[in-house]
C-alpha cells in the first residue's frame, strides 16, 4: 500500500446540500408527469370498460327481438332518485349491471378505475351506485342517459323496449334540446362517465366542471364506438 496515498475524501456538507436540491428538483418534474401517465392509462382502461359494456348489449340484443330491455321495474327497486340540481334525472346504470350479468358476468367493466379514485365524485350518490346492496363490488359508475327514466308510458327520449332504430327514430321526434337531432346511431351517446357542466345552473359550485377524467369525458355510441372527448364546460 502506497503511504503517500491521500485518504479518501468524503461528500462536503454542501455537496450533500446540492444533490439533494437536484433530486427534489428532478422529483417535481417527474411526478406530474408520472401521475398524468397513470391518469391516461386509467383513461384507456375506462375505455375498454366502455366498450365491454356495449358488447354486452350487442350480445343481449339477439336474445331479446333486437330490442332494448324493460327494466324501469328494477330501476324503481334500485333507487330512483332524480335530482333536482344535476343531473337532472337518474341515468346511474345499476339496473344495467344486473340485467347483463350472463353477458358480462362478474367482470369490473362497470366502474371507471379513475373514479374509483376520484374525491369527491366516488363519494356522491349520483355517480356511484351498488346493483347489489353491501356487495361494494357491485358498484357501478357510469351514466345510460336514454335509460334515466321510468315514466309510463316510455318518454320519446328513453329507449326501454325499442329497437336500436327504433330509438333513434323516436329521438329525432324528441327534439330534446339536449341531444339535438342525431342522424345516425353514431350520433348517440349511449354511455358515459359522470360529470358536471360548469354551464349548468343547477350544478352546485363545488361541482362545477367536475368530471371523472380532466377536460372530457369517455362516452359509448349507439354504434358501439367508444371515445374520449375534450369538454369545454369541464375543467
Amino acid at each position: 500500500m502506497n503511504a503517500d496515498r491521500p485518504a479518501g475524501r468524503g461528500f462536503t456538507l454542501v455537496e450533500l446540500l446540492v444533490v439533494v436540491a437536484v433530486i427534489a428538483i428532478l422529483a417535481a418534474l417527474l411526478l406530474p408527469a408520472l401521475a398524468r401517465a397513470k391518469s391516461k392509462g386509467r383513461q384507456t382502461a375506462c375505455l375498454s370498460n366502455l366498450r365491454q359494456i356495449g358488447l354486452g348489449f350487442a350480445l343481449y340484443l339477439p336474445d331479446a327481438a333486437d330490442r332494448f330491455p324493460d327494466r324501469r321495474a328494477l330501476k324503481m327497486a334500485l333507487g330512483y332518485r332524480p335530482w333536482t340540481d344535476w343531473p337532472p334525472s337518474d341515468p346511474r346504470a345499476g339496473w344495467a349491471a344486473l340485467t347483463l350479468s350472463n353477458q358480462l358476468g362478474a367482470s369490473p367493466v362497470w366502474l371507471c378505475p379513475e373514479l374509483a379514485i376520484s374525491a369527491p365524485l366516488r363519494n356522491l350518490p349520483q355517480c356511484v351506485q351498488f346493483a347489489r346492496t353491501n356487495e361494494p363490488t357491485s358498484a357501478v359508475g357510469y351514466w345510460l342517459w336514454r335509460f334515466d327514466r321510468a315514466d309510463d308510458p316510455v318518454p320519446l327520449d328513453n329507449f326501454w323496449l325499442k329497437t336500436p332504430e327504433q330509438a333513434l327514430h323516436d329521438l329525432q321526434a324528441a327534439n330534446n334540446p339536449t341531444v339535438g337531432r342525431p342522424e345516425s346511431l353514431g350520433d348517440v351517446e349511449f354511455a358515459v362517465d359522470p360529470y358536471f357542466p360548469k354551464t349548468a345552473p343547477t350544478v352546485a359550485a363545488e361541482l362545477k366542471g367536475l368530471a371523472v377524467h380532466r377536460g372530457g369525458r369517455n362516452r359509448l355510441m349507439l354504434d358501439q364506438r367508444a371515445e374520449f372527448i375534450r369538454d369545454a364546460r369541464l375543467r
